[in-house]
Formats: C-alpha cells, sequence, structure tokens
C-alpha cells in the first residue's frame, strides 16, 4: 500500500483532505482517528503534524505526503518535491514594527529574528551576505517582538491581517513563494505505479477545478476562427450536424476565461453555448 501523510490541522488540512476525497480516496471519520487503510485504492492515510510531514517522508517512513513548499525547504530531510496542489498560496517575508527603521535587508545585519522556520532564514540571510541571530518559536511568532523576544520576524503571510493586527508590516522581496505540493520519499521513483495513479487522480481534481466544457455550434464557414478562440486544453471535438452548414465543437477552456470566450463565441457566430463543470473521474 501507498503510504500519504497529510496534515492533521492547519491552512493545508482541510483543502488536502478534500481534494484526496474529490480523488475518490477514504478519509477518517473522526478526528480521533490517525490512520486510515482504504484498501480498495491501495493506499493508507497517516494524519500528522504539518511541520512533521517532511521528516517522515525524506526518511522513508512514509511514501509521500502533503506539506507546504516553505516546509519542506525549512525540513533539513531528503524528501523531494513531486508536484504542486494549486491552494495553499502564501509568501514568506519578513515583517517588523510599524515604527521600526528595520526597512530593508540590509536592516536586519546584527538584529535578532523569530521564527519558526530557522533553516529557511538561516539560509536566505547567508545567500545574501548578512549576519543575524534566528530565534526558534513553535508558534505565536508574531508576539516575540512586543514581548521584547526579536526585533522582526519572518512568518508565512497569506492575507496580512495577523500581522497588521499585531502592529507589524512586511518588508522587503519574499523570501520565498509557497503553496500545497505532494512530496516524495527518495525512496519511492517518480514512476513508481502507486505514485503514478495518485498523480493522475490528483491531476484530474486539478483539472475538474481549473477548466470546464464548453459545447456550441457555428457555422462551418467560422468554424477555424471558432478553434482559434477554444483551442482547449486539448484539441477541441467537432462533429458536423444535420445541418450541413453547422458544426457542433466542445472544448475543455479555462474556467477564469468562460465569459470573454463566451462574448468572443457569439461574435464569430456561434449559438447554443452551453458551460457544464468536469467531473475529476473523467479525467
Amino acid at each position: 500500500m501507498l503510504r500519504i501523510a497529510v496534515p492533521n490541522k492547519g491552512m493545508l488540512s482541510e483543502p488536502a483532505w478534500t481534494m484526496l476525497s474529490e480523488a475518490g480516496y477514504k478519509l477518517r471519520n473522526n478526528p480521533r482517528q490517525l490512520v486510515v487503510q482504504d484498501e480498495d485504492n491501495g493506499i493508507e492515510l497517516f494524519y500528522l503534524r504539518p511541520l512533521d510531514i517532511a521528516v517522515y517522508v525524506g526518511s522513508g517512513t512514509i511514501d509521500v505526503g502533503v506539506t507546504g513548499h516553505d516546509m519542506l525547504l525549512n525540513s533539513e530531510t531528503q524528501a523531494e518535491e513531486h508536484m504542486e496542489l494549486g491552494f495553499g498560496e502564501s509568501t514568506f517575508r519578513f515583517a517588523a514594527p510599524q515604527a521600526s527603521d528595520i526597512a530593508t535587508l540590509q536592516d536586519i545585519e546584527g538584529k535578532r529574528v523569530a521564527t519558526s522556520f530557522d533553516k529557511l532564514v538561516h539560509d536566505y540571510l547567508v545567500a545574501n551576505g548578512i549576519q543575524a541571530q534566528t530565534i526558534h518559536l513553535d508558534g505565536a511568532v508574531e508576539s516575540s517582538v512586543r514581548l521584547g523576544v526579536a526585533d522582526l520576524i519572518a512568518d508565512v503571510v497569506s492575507t496580512g491581517t495577523t500581522l497588521r493586527n499585531a502592529g507589524l508590516r512586511t518588508f522587503g522581496e519574499p523570501l520565498c513563494h509557497s503553496q500545497a505540493v505532494l512530496i516524495r520519499s527518495p525512496r519511492v521513483r517518480a514512476d513508481d505505479e502507486r505514485l503514478v495513479k495518485l498523480s493522475r487522480r490528483l491531476n484530474g481534481v486539478l483539472t475538474a477545478r481549473r477548466y470546464v466544457l464548453m459545447d456550441y455550434d457555428i457555422p462551418n464557414a467560422r468554424l477555424a476562427d471558432a478553434v482559434e478562440i477554444t483551442p482547449g486544453l486539448e484539441s477541441p471535438t467537432i462533429s458536423p450536424l444535420h445541418e450541413s452548414e453547422w458544426s457542433a465543437v466542445r472544448a475543455m477552456v479555462p474556467k477564469k476565461q468562460v465569459n470573454q470566450l463566451m462574448d468572443q463565441l457569439y461574435e464569430v457566430g456561434a449559438r447554443g453555448i452551453l458551460v457544464t463543470a468536469i467531473q475529476a473521474s473523467r479525467i
């Protein structure tokens, strides 16, 4: 069985569970359940602390796991990033008090930086020739400056609301951009059949979330124009209609562009435009 680690809490947990559920996998039915065996799909799910997932996967104890790109960078393990999962987008940034004169990377020289991501911050500072003291905290990093433990912090930023409420402001370029990723153990080959099956299912969910099916009829004289408007994720399907001057077209198009594409299709004479959602099981 393929052993998969998923976050048991945090901002990545529920989206990860939802994605696996949409991919057809069995999840736990109560919050105290730490391990779920899904024999029908050949997987075993382990609910672990988000920061620990890369450690388990890197050691080979777990085959693959869902974690953040930033957590992987900070893990000091041999776990390898396998694919991006399209949720949990964030940046990792420095933040200082509103009234502080710390405003550039060079201003961090000689300062104390509180963070839960010691390696990520240390490596970034060293790469930029900055010497500073990194102070490890497991949580509530935003309070460290007010309590006198640090001069500034480095932390994950999604909306920035938590930082503003703590009287902090971000500055400088992000240390990294992050999102949820699927990571694999160095003991698991990228072409392992179990991993390929999982990847296909997850890619199916991503496709179903990002694309819709668009069906429409178009005069044959404008068919080339219409296909240029909706080339689709793959080549569109074109079928003849009873009316010999018309054809039916089905294309997979980006969900975000639907309204724009509909306007363009009507301009070239399309009719009967129908948009439907894609089911992941169809991918």
